[in-house]
């Protein structure tokens, strides 16, 4: 007889007993994870598809009116181009201005480098309105930036830098930067610097090191960072309208008037829904070149 059919009997009466062990520790973590599953059911499944249904359902009847209405009407395809451009726009300034802060950020001490990080973060411990209303002060004809131009003989008359792109593309960036900065900053100080002096051993200039070695190994933070922005500059509100002017309307702003002005909560469904589509086309096409597990520091 062999071994096998000697041990055979014994696995085949062990079996129930581990089948039960492990329906027991199935159902134990199904009962820890049923808060957390019911309140991402109630709080974001449920909505979103309400969303859905509200913008194909009117008079109780199913339609793609409001979708062929987005379509065919200019000034609606006029507001998606002006929302995916601005929100490029915005994305490129804070990657411009963000990755030298976060480099600067990762090669400075650890301690010192969490003394100026503060000074990244404050920004999130101020409303967005009160931000927004600060840089209306600044920017307006008679307000610091013009009179400080003006003194130094830089112009000579206030520059308009309110209610138009100037305006959006300041206010957005300063509240988005931090979004570009932290992600960028984590993923360079995960960066051995033993590399960068190889290849100085190996000959490369600083320039060369930095371009061949160190910011190839960032860009995962960049694209995390670049995708956090772009996904939030999409659906901005308050910045675009206080600072922005009439042909910068983002579609944030064309819901809200739907909602409020002309009552029309399947016209803004369908809106909202375009919205979310192109959000989840972005991070989709994200997750296809660079894996969603880059955004959160893996595979690296």
């Amino acid at each position: 007889m062999t071994t096998e059919k000697v041990l055979a009997p014994a696995a085949t009466r062990s079996s129930p007993v581990s089948r039960r062990l492990g329906f027991r520790r199935q159902l134990g973590y199904l009962v820890l994870l049923a808060p957390a599953l019911v309140a991402l059911l109630v709080l974001f499944v449920y909505p979103i598809l309400r969303l859905l249904f509200t913008s194909v359902v009117d008079d109780g009847q199913f339609t793609l009116e409001h979708y062929r209405r987005i379509v065919e009407v200019d000034l609606y395809l006029r507001v998606l181009r002006t929302t995916f451009v601005i929100a490029v726009q915005v994305t490129a300034i804070c990657l411009v201005l963000g990755y030298p802060l976060a480099y600067f950020l990762a090669t400075l001490r650890p301690r010192s480098a969490r003394l100026l990080m503060i000074l990244v973060l404050i920004p999130f411990w101020t409303s967005i309105l009160v931000r927004t209303y600060a840089w209306m002060v600044l920017l307006q004809r008679q307000g610091v930036v013009n009179r400080w131009l003006l003194e130094l003989g830089l112009i000579d008359e206030p520059l308009r830098m309110m209610y138009n792109r100037i305006g959006v593309l300041v206010g957005m960036s300063h509240v988005l930067l931090p979004f570009m900065v932290l992600p960028t900053y984590a993923v360079m100080r995960g960066i051995d610097r033993s590399l960068l002096r190889a290849a100085a051993n190996l000959g490369a200039s600083p320039v060369q090191a930095f371009l061949r070695v160190f910011l190839p190994l960032s860009l995962p933070g960049v694209a995390a960072g670049s995708l956090l922005v772009f996904i939030l500059a999409l659906g901005f509100f308050i910045t675009p309208a206080l600072m922005g002017g009439r042909t910068d309307m983002m579609i944030a702003q064309l819901i809200e008037t739907q909602i409020r002005t002309e009552l029309n909560f399947a016209f803004a469904a369908a809106l909202a829904t375009v919205l979310l589509v192109i959000t989840l086309i972005v991070f989709a096409v994200y997750n296809r070149l660079l894996g969603i597990e880059k955004m959160f520091g893996g595979g690296y």
